[in-house]
């Protein structure tokens, strides 16, 4: 790296929410791709055991040499795992089944819940390659998701337009107040994107008029409609803005995109 060159800012983002299905995954693949496309270096890492934002990449399992795991395990940096993908500018460290027994394998470790943060510190200290770093977590809140938290400067949380909406939101929050009295003072809460949307359903009008009454400025602009397309893409391979980029789902994920860039660019100036 040129000395002479601006260090780049690389900024981590954990997506995280202890419920499953709620889009968490698909938030994750788009948003990568939304801002790799847009011109910012950007990194996924998996930390799922099973695989989904690796598959929905098109990332085979025979193809995962190196993965998640293997960071962790301190077997591995974050160069060395990071494997390109088919968007330019989208790098990804996939994840493998490896990640189930981890939590028993470093139970005793010092530090076991700040792998993946030092990892991207000696990163960030010897080639900063990356602009964002997002992390897909699990959908529960073990070891990974805390690793993930302790790493992370910011937490994006998907939350799916349905009646318990808010009572999960309430425990990730908890979680998240945790975290940052224990592992990560710095954790910020970045954003809350709305998915899952159905225009058609009073219900689902509803969820969003009580989450922005509760969360105010922190819940994103950009609702994630329903979408077919957004759905299909993973059996492809491929994110859904390479997939079908004029649908509905895809350009809810640009605009994401461009919410989350803004949001950073003012923290940037603040």
């Amino acid at each position: 790296m040129d000395a002479r060159a601006p260090r780049r800012r690389m900024r981590v983002i954990t997506i995280a929410n202890q419920k499953g299905g709620v889009g968490k995954t698909t938030t994750a693949i788009n948003l990568a791709t939304a801002l790799a496309a847009v011109g910012k270096e950007t990194l996924l890492i998996d930390l799922d055991p099973q695989g989904n934002a690796s598959t929905g990449l098109g990332i085979d399992r025979d193809e995962r040499e190196v993965s998640s795991y293997d960071v962790l395990v301190e077997a591995a940096s974050i160069t060395e795992a990071a494997m390109a993908t088919a968007v330019p500018n989208l790098s990804i460290i996939p994840s493998t089944l490896d990640l189930l027994g981890l939590e028993m394998e470093i139970a005793g470790a010092a530090g076991r819940a700040y792998r993946l943060r030092d990892a991207l510190h000696f990163h960030t200290e010897e080639n900063p390659l990356f602009d964002f770093v997002l992390v897909d977590c699990p959908p529960s809140l073990n070891l990974l998701t805390v690793n993930a938290m302790a790493a992370a400067d910011s937490i994006l949380v998907p939350l799916q337009c349905e009646f318990f909406a808010l009572e999960g939101l309430s425990q990730l929050l908890q979680t998240v107040e945790q975290v940052r009295d224990t592992l990560n003072p710095a954790l910020d809460l970045h954003g809350i994107v709305l998915t899952m949307y159905d225009g058609r359903n009073n219900l689902a009008a509803q969820v969003v008029n009580d989450v922005r009454s509760y969360m105010g400025k922190h819940v994103y602009d950009t609702i994630i409609p329903r979408n077919v397309r957004v759905s299909e893409a993973p059996s492809f391979g491929k994110p859904a803005i390479l997939y079908d980029m004029k649908c509905p789902g895809s350009q809810a994920y640009i605009r994401l995109a461009s919410e989350v860039i803004q949001r950073e660019r003012r923290l940037e100036v603040a």
